[in-house]
């Protein structure tokens, strides 16, 4: 056994010199490598004949500070990162244990030097330290007494600087530990936990963040180290407050709205009211409902829109509410989308019952003012012929009392002259107080004009006036009372084409013009002959007044306008002397009155 232990000795030497897994090389003290293992061959390539510093970091001298000519004087055993060149010329970083080799005397001789690569555990450690400064979120570390070891770029830009601080004094400003913190749950069982919270920035001002914690290191016993990273969410917040004080405020208008409002899901069809519409369509609000429960209560427009047509409008229709009473309204349907994808549909609905009340009290209203008007005119005009007959009565007694024939004859003139206007008056008042009543049928407002044309035409003619008719192209059939149409356009052209005999103008024109606008159908009646002031306008309207002298009742603006108000319109004048006046009776299609349905009407 003993012959063999110098043989073992050898080959341990040699295998173990081969078989470490490190670089190893033999420096003497010139820097020459006088021996180096396979893996230093491999590492920093072909080493014979080369200097240390050649085959490490291809220099051509000596490193400036150069730890084996240290230890080859004092025998100190060194251990160095370096950063040198590996055989295929990349930059590499390794770390060298030097260690001196003494020969029989105790004299150094050589060192030792073993180096291990650690170039990839450089790049691990260099991305670690970029992915922890440039992380978008706030990360620390802090120690087992809550102290911060360690926070990056994020969190110092936010919290300020903060190492060897308390994390709670950092992060909220507090000067006790937080009642819900993860970072002791962590501490305490090893777990990873998340929590949101809301703290101070270095300014004071509020920042909401969701952190979670996780172990970093343990020791033998308990961790020592947690990791805490937080994500920024100050801005979610915001944009959640916002939301929901928006989400508020519209759900107090719909819920407030005096005006209904109904929304339906398109993908379960259920129904949602506000009170307005609950109590609009009398339904109890606990009742659930589908779309199909309001397929005889809404329009049909609204069920009919589809994605070309997205809104309908419908300023005057109706509804049937639960108990099948009718309602007037208006109405607006709309699509709901999101994303040009249909999620549902929305009815606003205002309820016009009040408003048509309304509307009826004050057409009532304005028959009853037309009333007084007509019974004060008459009052006026009775009490202009009882002053005539009163003059001619006094004529008579004065000329029977002197005997006078000629001033009997002149009283008795004036008597008879008086009571034709009386009998005058009350034939024509009979028969405007006595009236009719509309008879509504369909028909074409241009149609009743080009009768009127045609009828005055050649009287127009032969006094030099020209009648025209402009034709409005949008005008529609509308419910009307033909005759009653008829004598006020009569009444109207008449008047314009006295006016135009009565202008001192060679050429007049009479113009008869319907339009329809805002849902109101309009005739026009436009002459250009002696117009009228301010004060004639204020009387056509007020009284028996007429400009034809002795051959006038001024009875025709009054049955004019009696006609047009019995039909839900109005009569409007605008004139100026030596210009000309225009006559202009509208009738809103919402107050023209509802076409009635005879047995005749429905045999037919």
């Amino acid at each position: 056994m003993v012959s063999q232990e110098p043989e073992i000795l050898s080959w341990l030497h040699r295998e173990l010199f081969e078989q470490v897994p490190f670089n190893i090389a033999i420096i003497d003290r010139d820097h020459n490598i006088i021996e180096a293992n396979r893996n230093f061959a491999e590492y920093f390539g072909n080493w014979h004949g080369r200097k240390c510093f050649e085959a490490y970091k291809g220099r051509f001298s000596p490193c400036e500070q150069c730890q084996t000519g240290k230890t080859l004087v004092d025998g100190m055993i060194r251990v160095t990162d370096e950063v040198g060149i590996d055989r295929h010329g990349r930059t590499a970083h390794y770390v060298v244990h030097i260690a001196p080799i003494r020969d029989d005397k105790g004299e150094i001789r050589y060192v030792i030097e073993m180096s291990t690569d650690v170039t990839e555990t450089k790049r691990w450690q260099r991305e670690y330290s970029i992915l922890f400064e440039r992380a978008p979120c706030y990360i620390a570390v802090v120690d087992s007494n809550f102290r911060i070891i360690r926070t990056n770029e994020r969190f110092r830009e936010t919290f300020g600087s903060s190492e060897g601080k308390l994390c709670y004094q950092v992060y909220k400003h507090r000067k006790t530990k937080c009642a819900n913190c993860p970072a002791v749950k962590t501490f305490k069982d090893g777990g990873q936990y998340t929590s949101e919270q809301t703290g101070l920035t270095k300014d004071n001002t509020k920042a909401h963040y969701i952190i979670t914690t996780a172990p970093l290191s343990r020791g033998e016993e308990k961790i020592a180290h947690v990791i805490e990273m937080a994500a920024d969410i100050t801005e979610v917040k915001k944009l959640q407050e916002r939301l929901a004080r928006s989400i508020a405020i519209r759900k107090g208008l719909i819920r407030n709205s005096l005006d209904g409002i109904i929304t339906i899901d398109r993908n379960d069809n259920t129904v949602k009211l506000n009170p307005a519409a609950q109590k609009l369509i009398k339904v109890n609000k606990t009742k659930e409902l589908t779309a199909g429960d309001l397929l005889s209560v809404l329009p049909s427009e609204f069920f009919d829109l589809k994605g070309g047509q997205t809104v309908c409008h419908l300023p005057e229709t109706e509804i049937i509410d639960s108990e099948g009473e009718t309602i007037p309204v208006r109405f607006t349907g709309t699509l709901l989308k999101e994303r040009n994808k249909i999620i549902g549909q929305t009815a606003f609905i205002q309820d016009l019952s009040e408003i048509k009340k309304l509307e009826k009290e004050k057409l009532d209203a304005e028959r009853l003012a037309a009333v007084g008007q007509t019974v004060a005119g008459l009052a006026h005009s009775v009490k202009n012929i009882l002053m005539g007959l009163e003059g001619g009565m006094y004529m008579v007694r004065s000329g029977l009392k002197k005997g006078s024939q000629s001033r009997i004859s002149e009283g008795w003139e004036i008597l008879e002259r008086n009571f034709e206007k009386t009998t005058s008056l009350v034939k024509d008042f009979l028969s405007f107080a006595k009236g009719r009543p509309p008879r509504v049928a369909m028909v074409h407002p241009n149609d009743l004009v080009k009768a009127i044309v045609d009828l005055y035409k050649d009287t127009a003619k032969q006094l030099g006036v020209e009648l025209k008719a402009d034709y409005g192209e949008n005008v529609k059939t509308a419910p009307l009372d033909p005759e009653g149409i008829h004598t006020c356009l009569t009444n109207l052209v008449s008047n314009a084409i006295d006016a135009c005999e009565m202008s001192e103008k060679e050429i007049c024109s009479v113009i008869i013009k319907t339009l329809e606008k805002d849902n109101t159908l309009i005739f026009e009646v436009t002459d250009d002959g002696c117009g009228m002031d301010y004060n004639i306008k204020q009387k056509v309207f007020t009284s028996f007044f007429t400009t034809k002298g002795g051959e006038g009742t001024g009875l025709g603006l009054l049955t004019t306008r009696k006609i047009v108000t019995q039909l839900g319109g109005s009569i409007t004048v605008d004139s100026r002397p030596g210009e000309g006046s225009v006559f202009r009776m509208e009738f809103p299609r919402r107050r023209l009155p509802e076409l009635e349905v005879t047995d005749d009407s429905i045999h037919s």
